[in-house]
């Protein structure tokens, strides 16, 4: 089954407003069984939005259009689909009463063009909107089925899941259903893991399974999926892939979900053991105690962390010799080690960590470029440092940092055997 999406609004374009209904809608309707070929974001003009929903009957199974359903001058999605169909307008009291009830809880004053939101078109069925104003609506023509949306994203989320999703499964009962898993990895290059640890795919693809990886800052995710007659059957498909990929790479693949954070599956490591952490940070700027508080309950395992972005914090917060700062520079190896041990021992934890780097874009030079970063580590007897070059992006480096600290935290607390991007550990 084809889908294509359609997002109607000149702030779309402009960038005034970022679109991130289409993807939430492709992966809404990619977990149903369709196939979403197209993607369309255009202007709140008459004739466009004609034009792309014929464009998408004439070419998609399910055609989903957001935006322009709004009380102003500018709302004009509802009258170009009337004209489409050649509806005429019919008021729907259902949805005026939701929507007088609505601007009474909010001491709001009701005007004309509010009383408007409440007539749709005649050919189509209302999708009930228990999130907004303006209603959905549900057409069919020859075959293709349209929904068109209110363009707020928690309202459309609301309207899919509802009022969409009961239509999908009344018109569409022949689909098929796809099931979509997503394999989390840090601290390891998207080459590697696809040549080196997992290997050709080649038989999964030609037997029906999608493949992808999806590298970003904090890591690559690998994404599988596949059909099935149903939701069970295309999980237990997919399990042989998900097997072999787990026993090639296992050990760098710290969890499934598309959600899932690296820092969730480190809390619950220092949870079942039993152990703090405090975290010093520098070129990082507490990004990595964000990232770290960031899980509900860090509390049981977080006791505290201090950005020491200047030297006088370095030397009288946590410790760091001034000669170190003066000999070798606050971006090395003595002053990241004892920053991780200084901010274990004031905040009384069983283990240190710490950054310290040049995030760019300015400041690098030619022994220490932009990018050049130092991790400190102390805990359970151990006592040692990282040096990476990452870019030339300060938040990438940033991101990258804290993606690095808690990776080496999760292979050392899990005895795996390994760093990231296989970094040599550097002692006192």
């Amino acid at each position: 089954m084809i889908a294509h999406i359609i997002s109607i609004g000149n702030e779309l374009l402009i960038g005034d407003t970022l679109n991130t209904n289409s993807s939430w809608i492709g992966r809404f309707l990619t977990e149903r069984g369709f196939r979403v070929d197209e993607v369309r974001t255009i202007s709140d003009d008459y004739d466009k939005i004609i034009e792309a929903i014929e464009h998408g009957f004439e070419n998609a199974d399910m055609v989903v259009s957001t935006g322009g359903l709004g009380p102003t001058h500018d709302d004009i999605t509802k009258k170009a689909v009337a004209d489409l169909f050649g509806s005429g307008m019919t008021l729907n009291r259902e949805v005026l009463e939701y929507i007088k009830v609505i601007f009474r809880r909010r001491g709001l004053r009701f005007t004309k063009s509010n009383r408007e939101q409440a007539m749709v078109p005649d050919a189509g069925e209302v999708l009930f909107n228990r999130q907004g104003t303006a209603p959905g609506m549900w057409f069919e023509k020859n075959g293709s089925f349209l929904a068109v949306l209110p363009g707020v994203p928690h309202e459309v989320k609301h309207l899919m899941e509802t009022g969409v999703d009961r239509k999908i499964r009344e018109c569409f009962t022949g689909r098929e259903f796809r099931v979509t898993r997503y394999l989390k990895t840090a601290g390891v290059a998207e080459s590697t893991l696809s040549d080196e640890l997992i290997g050709d795919l080649g038989a999964f693809i030609d037997n029906g399974y999608d493949i992808a990886y999806l590298p970003g800052p904090s890591g690559v995710t690998v994404r599988v999926s596949t059909n099935g007659a149903s939701t069970v059957d295309a999980v237990n498909r997919l399990q042989p892939l998900m097997d072999h990929i787990m026993g090639k790479a296992g050990p760098f693949i710290y969890g499934e979900g598309r959600d899932l954070q690296l820092s969730e599956v480190l809390g619950r490591i220092l949870s079942e053991k039993g152990l703090q952490l405090a975290a010093a940070e520098s070129c990082t700027g507490g990004l990595l105690c964000n990232t770290i508080t960031d899980i509900p309950g860090s509390s049981a395992y977080f006791t505290g962390g201090e950005v020491a972005y200047s030297n006088r914090i370095k030397t009288g917060g946590l410790g760091v010799p001034g000669q170190d700062l003066e000999q070798f520079g606050a971006v090395s190896k003595p002053v990241a080690l004892q920053m991780a041990k200084g901010v274990a021992e004031k905040y009384r934890a069983d283990i240190g960590v710490s950054t310290t780097g040049i995030a760019g874009p300015g400041g690098g030079t030619e022994e220490k470029p932009v990018g050049t970063v130092w991790m400190g580590f102390y805990l359970a007897g151990q006592h040692f440092a990282l040096e990476a070059r990452f870019t030339n992006n300060r938040l990438i480096n940033k991101e990258r940092t804290v993606a690095v600290v808690l990776e080496t935290l999760r292979r050392n607390l899990l005895q795996i055997g390994t760093t990231p991007y296989d970094l040599k550990p550097r002692y006192p």
